[in-house]
């Protein structure tokens, strides 16, 4: 055989490939991975997104029995997310070991999982944070006189604890999240996506636990996308969060059982009626007070809804399910959105029957807006008995409602408001209201304001405004309808089958000083275009007041008066620009004031008279009473009185009117001389954008605003701001007898 042969070439490769065989047949060695390797393994589970780690960091907040908490988020949750509450914080000796794996205040053996209260529990969130994040912890805890600040990497600390400044509670910094798992974050870069499972991670809770204000906005903005309030009403916190179509079409469901084989529960909760329409489903469950997910529930309750009404619509359901704590396992999952109950086909049976029934039950009774323009029209001429009537497919009988009880529910419907019937006239009016759907969508999706100062004060007062609300006023607030401007300061407005004469000057000066109080040290900011001087100003408004302003002897008591209150204002710029946000430079210069409701500004015109009021009828020295004083004199400010310009239409056309010279040579002949006059145009036309930027306010901001946030006072039932003038029962009767 010659080497180089075919055959001594095959039998080499077959060498080769049977000494790579009995390679390869070896066993890989285990090894024991380095500590490091397990935590980062371990933490990519726990920490699988920048929502997992807002969702541990806010229900740590929750166990330390915070009252309020704020969240910041920057680019998504991978630059920054920073969590703040009002909790009892941490202790300094419990500093060291806080972000070591499997440290908690939670339990202490296995056994207190059946009966565990917290959300949290096995002591790994943060010690997780810590293996592919930057995180730093501030905190005080009662009784210290300042806090302290320290960084932790790999679950140990950086440094020793320092001393800070620091207020009630803890607050968590986390930064760069992600910054080692290069794959984990480049497959995280849609930051908007994480930013909006965040605030849907926040406004669940929010609804839940509406024993405690939340706010969730982006590093460097100045509104947060979600604020709440502490609230009573588990349907005022849906409100507040998921907007005011959410709630109206909401209805309350129940189910208990107390079954002795062994399904023990309790569930309560809100499930959307027929007349709601929406292309997602949303389920916010709470299982014993912890957001979980049940795809099983949320089947069962979507099979209901195909089955009940046209369309698939899908439904908004809110429940909140407390079970006995042994029947649950709450340690199935590594984010904790999971659980295993006992007897959960039983549960979820029971739940999908009654949502079933509830859903029959209202749907006997659903409403459809089908009002059109053409019809209002003939809404002006008699009924008529003979008037066809289209008969239902199925052969069934609408129910007949008494003619005295129609009434016009379509409040998105414009042309069955008093425009409607009324001879247009043309007006300069604002830009805004070619984008009026936009305008209504902001109204829908403002959220209640801020967490206030924790100031017990302020508690205090606004306290007393939810105590002295009137039930009555409050209900006719929340669901009446704009019809139109009555006169200058009152509004038609209808509730049912009532029609009602409201002061919109009362209206909008309570609404204004009911939120200044709930934004309380949370505002927004106005900044004028030029600062203005303090004493010109209050100068202004003293001549304005005197009645005899032809005596020069008073000109240098008004300037003493007018420097004086300047300085005092000047005194308290501080504080006034820390809870107000009226902000005044060292010179005397007003240059920002504060945004009360979004889309309307003030009449600037009436600065003077709220410096003035602010340095004269504020009592500086006591603090309730000095918080009170400011929010009054800025709800007169911001309310919306008519404009100083008198009214255009009518009788107040005669202002705008200027004599010819031919007219003013002519003598007065008792009024039967016709005097010649002609418009000013220019002054003309600032009354008329004036007077319709107000009314557009009315309509567009102030009622959708107190339907959402106004508390209406029991004095307001008595003292004319809400007038009946009409109900259409009597109205009927009286045309009957006619």
């Amino acid at each position: 055989m010659i080497d180089g042969s075919p055959l001594a070439v095959a039998m080499e490769v077959d060498e080769e490939f049977a000494v790579a065989a009995i390679v390869q047949r070896d066993p890989p060695k285990i090894q024991r991975l380095e500590e490091s390797v397990v935590n980062r393994i371990a933490a990519g589970e726990v920490i699988q997104r920048p929502v997992s780690a807002v969702k541990e960091l806010v229900e740590n907040s929750l166990d330390a029995d915070s009252s309020s908490i704020s969240v910041v988020v920057k680019d998504g949750g991978l630059k920054l997310i920073q969590v703040s509450d009002d909790g009892h914080g941490i202790r300094l000796e419990d500093l060291p070991i806080l972000c070591e794996r499997h440290t908690t205040s939670k339990l202490t053996k296995y056994e207190d999982l059946f009966s565990l209260s917290s959300m949290g529990f096995r002591g790994e969130a943060l010690a997780s944070m810590t293996y592919v994040a930057h995180v730093t912890v501030t905190t005080i805890t009662k009784g210290q006189i300042h806090g302290y600040r320290v960084s932790y990497k790999d679950g140990v600390m950086e440094h020793e604890p320092k001393a800070c400044a620091a207020v009630k509670g803890t607050q968590i910094m986390v930064e760069n999240l992600f910054y080692n798992m290069i794959a984990r974050r480049k497959t995280l870069q849609n930051s908007a996506d994480d930013y909006g499972k965040i605030v849907d991670l926040l406004s669940r809770m929010a609804i839940h636990h509406n024993e405690v204000s939340f706010s969730c906005r982006k590093h460097g903005a100045v509104k947060a996308d979600v604020h709440s309030v502490v609230s009573y009403s588990r349907l005022d916190s849906i409100r507040s969060i998921y907007g005011v179509s959410v709630a109206k079409n909401l209805m309350k469901v129940e189910v208990s059982s107390a079954d002795s084989s062994g399904c023990t529960f309790d569930m309560e909760g809100f499930i959307s009626s027929s007349n709601y329409v929406a292309k997602k489903t949303i389920l916010v469950l709470f299982i014993n007070d912890r957001l979980v997910e049940c795809s099983a529930l949320k089947r069962a309750i979507e099979i209901v809804y195909a089955a009940t009404l046209p369309k698939a619509s899908k439904p908004f359901v809110y429940m909140s399910i407390s079970l006995p704590r042994e029947h649950v396992d709450i340690n199935i999952h590594p984010t904790k959105k999971e659980v295993s109950i006992l007897n959960q086909e039983i549960m979820i049976e029971m739940i999908q029957s009654e949502v079933e029934l509830k859903l029959r039950n209202a749907n006997d009774t659903r409403t459809f807006q089908e009002q059109k323009v053409e019809y209002i029209q003939s809404t002006l001429t008699p009924l008529r008995k003979d008037s066809p009537v289209s008969p239902l497919p199925s052969g069934q009988k609408t129910p007949k409602v008494p003619v005295h009880k129609m009434v016009r529910t379509d409040a998105a419907d414009p042309a069955g408001r008093l425009h409607a019937f009324l001879q247009p006239k043309p007006h300069n009016l604002p830009d805004k209201i070619s984008s009026l759907s936009a305008v209504r969508s902001s109204i829908r999706q403002r959220r209640n304001p801020k967490e206030t100062a924790d100031l017990s004060s302020v508690q205090e007062l606004i306290n007393g405004v939810d105590s002295c609300c009137h039930p009555g006023l409050l209900e006719t607030v929340r669901n009446c309808t704009y019809v139109g401007m009555a006169d200058d300061v009152f509004a038609l407005v209808q509730h049912k089958t009532h029609l009602y004469l409201a002061n919109v000057v009362n209206l909008s000066k309570e609404l204004m000083y009911q939120q200044t109080l709930r934004r309380f040290a949370h505002f927004n900011a106005i900044q004028l275009s030029d600062p203005a001087p303090l004493s010109e100003l209050i100068l202004l408004a003293l001549k304005e007041e005197d009645l005899d302003p032809q005596i020069d002897e008073k000109d240098h008591l008004k300037e003493k008066i007018a420097e004086m209150n300047a300085e005092l204002l000047k005194e308290k710029a501080e504080m006034l620009e820390e809870y107000f946000s009226v902000y005044m430079d060292s010179n005397g210069n007003l240059s920002r004031l504060p945004v009360i409701l979004d889309q309307y500004t003030p009449d600037m015109d009436r600065v003077p008279e709220f410096l003035l009021c602010l340095g004269n009828d504020v009592e500086w020295d006591d603090e309730k009473a000095c918080f009170q004083g400011v929010s009054a004199a800025i709800g007169n400010f911001y309310a919306m009185h008519p404009p100083l310009l008198p009214n255009p239409s009518g009788d107040g056309i005669r202002f705008y009117s200027k004599r010819s010279e031919s007219s003013q040579e002519k003598p007065d002949l008792g009024g039967n001389v016709e005097m010649e006059s002609m418009l000013d145009q220019d002054l003309l036309s600032d009354a008329e954008n004036a007077w319709a930027q107000r009314e557009w306010s009315i309509q567009h901001v102030l009622f959708p605003s107190m339907r959402l946030f106004l508390k209406p006072p029991a004095s307001m039932a008595s003292n004319g701001t809400f007038v009946k003038v009409a109900s259409l029962e009597k109205l009927y009767k009286i045309f009957e007898r006619c």
